[in-house]
């Protein structure tokens, strides 16, 4: 039996693998990660709160794409309608842990979002509106497939002496992007994406953890000084804007 989409995707994201990796472990090393952790907390509001809004966008075109006869958009919309109700409301959890980290929601909502933050999640709306939805299906899978290892919660608490009520999202998401990576791959494999929407879910997944990766090394790059209480916002790559 020939290998289904999902596998074909796995595949082409292995090749970029062990950069992202060493971006990962680099950027969660233990000097200096308290304040490399409120950082890391900004930058992921930039990109969470995305999420919903984006797939949103995707569901709206791809209703009118149902229209005119699309088979790829009543299942896709369906798969998004479900999964926006799964991702709402995360990104007031990352404000939470950010406050609980001895931050404030101000830090991550006032700076102007980073350029790579603008790379990863802008080239989405770019493809929705510009080709096709399906693209989105690349980004999912990058964000669910790279989530944060089961044990880092443990591993954060341990280094920095953070409470438990700081990782929730990191926490949650050790485990919830598993069985939503498995949902989505399973979805790729029924559908009739042909040559064309299938490189589309890879050109996309492929930049997706690429820009992720660019990302998590400017964000390992320095441990910013920790922002007290009271002071003036500090944007999400630590430089006061």
């Amino acid at each position: 039996m020939s290998a289904g989409a999902s596998a074909r995707l796995r595949t082409k994201l292995l090749l970029l693998e062990p950069e992202f990796r060493g971006a990962t472990h680099h950027m969660w090393r233990p000097d200096g990660l308290l304040p490399r952790y409120r950082t890391y907390l900004c930058t992921m509001h930039a990109v969470i709160r995305a999420s919903v809004p984006l797939m949103e966008l995707a569901l709206d075109r791809l209703r009118a794409r149902a229209a005119s006869g699309d088979p790829l958009a009543a299942p896709i919309a369906a798969y998004l309608a479900e999964h926006i109700r799964e991702e709402e409301g995360h990104d007031a959890w990352l404000l939470e842990d950010l406050r609980a980290a001895g931050g404030r929601p101000e830090d991550a909502l006032d700076p102007l979002p980073p350029p790579p933050v603008a790379s990863l999640v802008g080239s989405q709306y770019y493809w929705i509106e510009h080709h096709h939805p399906v693209a989105l299906l690349g980004y999912i899978a990058v964000l669910e497939g790279y989530a944060p290892a089961p044990g880092l919660t443990d591993r954060i608490a341990r280094r920095t002496g953070l409470p438990a009520a700081a990782l929730r999202t990191v926490r949650e998401h050790s485990v919830l992007d598993t069985e939503h990576l498995d949902e989505l791959y399973a979805l790729l494999d029924r559908l009739p994406l042909g040559r064309d929407r299938e490189a589309a879910v890879a050109v996309s997944a492929l930049h997706s953890l690429d820009a992720l990766t660019r990302l998590f090394v400017r964000l390992g790059r320095s441990a910013p000084a920790p922002s007290p209480r009271g002071a003036g916002p500090v944007s999400p790559m630590g430089v006061t804007p």
